[in-house]
């Protein structure tokens, strides 16, 4: 057990809330409070996960593996592409969280929890986050965020647990790798995400593919971006991608950043 003060805040803040619903992604955050809600409450918590056209298929089945392993009272809740959404605007992420999290406290009201958590972290406090509002305006509790851990320090954390997500690279929503202003159809998602799973499968772990129309810009770490003068890998890649139904492949190299669609938002302009 870990015997810090800071890990020792978070659970007697956790004790105190009797007992709570966690959005669960399957993620370094949602796994480690999900980890220490149980340490915290027992069989007093209940995780909430969403199915949506816009989170990866691998995803959701890693969530089962880990409910299955953690024996957590676990539900998964079906979400449509919303309408309002449908032409990705600028303020998408609020939006969709403001549903998402809407649906998710009934769901959880009803299965008896008395808050809902969520996994926002300090770290991401310094980022353009829109959707960090929606959880503010419907009371959405985020103790990691609170209680001032940071990204690093969770996944130390997590390794200290022996969570196999301690090392899991950051992951963001599908709708992220769409320009501002486009409309989003089911069939990119479908390429985005085909195109960023042949990618981790060949080692460009927690690459992105950020897609406008025909061009696919791939995003790997910046000491992965020599692989792609392998002639080999580089092929492969681009033959992968064009079967996919890109015309056109680039990488990145400036390598991955989170939020770079979000670039020209901070600067006050428009993403396009």
């Amino acid at each position: 057990m870990i015997k810090d003060s800071k890990y020792k805040d978070l659970i007697e803040y956790l004790k105190g809330l009797e007992k709570v619903a966690i959005a669960f992604s399957g993620g370094v955050d949602s796994n480690f409070l999900l980890k220490t809600s149980q340490e915290a409450l027992g069989d007093k918590v209940v995780a909430i996960t969403v199915k949506a056209p816009y989170i990866p298929k691998r995803e959701i089945e890693e969530v089962k593996e880990i409910v299955k392993s953690s024996g957590v009272e676990h539900y998964f809740l079906e979400m449509p592409l919303e309408d309002l959404i449908k032409n990705n605007p600028e303020d998408r992420c609020y939006i969709c969280k403001k549903a998402v999290f809407n649906k998710i406290m009934l769901l959880a009201k009803d299965k008896g929890a008395k808050y809902v958590l969520d996994g926002t972290n300090f770290d991401d406090t310094k980022e353009y986050r829109p959707g960090m509002k929606a959880l503010k305006e419907l009371s959405i509790k985020s103790p990691l965020k609170e209680l001032g851990f940071k990204k690093e320090e969770i996944r130390q954390y997590s390794k200290e647990l022996e969570l196999n997500t301690w090392n899991k690279p950051s992951y963001a929503c599908l709708l992220s790798r769409i320009p501002y202003g486009k409309e989003i159809s089911f069939e990119e998602l479908e390429r985005i995400e085909k195109s960023e799973e042949f990618l981790h499968e060949i080692g460009f772990k927690g690459a992105r593919v950020r897609s406008y129309g025909e061009t696919a810009r791939i995003e790997v770490y910046k000491n992965q971006i020599c692989k792609f003068f392998d002639e080999k890998i580089s092929n492969m890649v681009v033959s992968k991608l064009k079967l996919l139904g890109y015309k056109y492949i680039t990488v990145d190299l400036e390598g991955y950043r989170s939020g770079s669609m979000d670039s020209n938002i901070k600067d006050g302009n428009s993403n396009e």
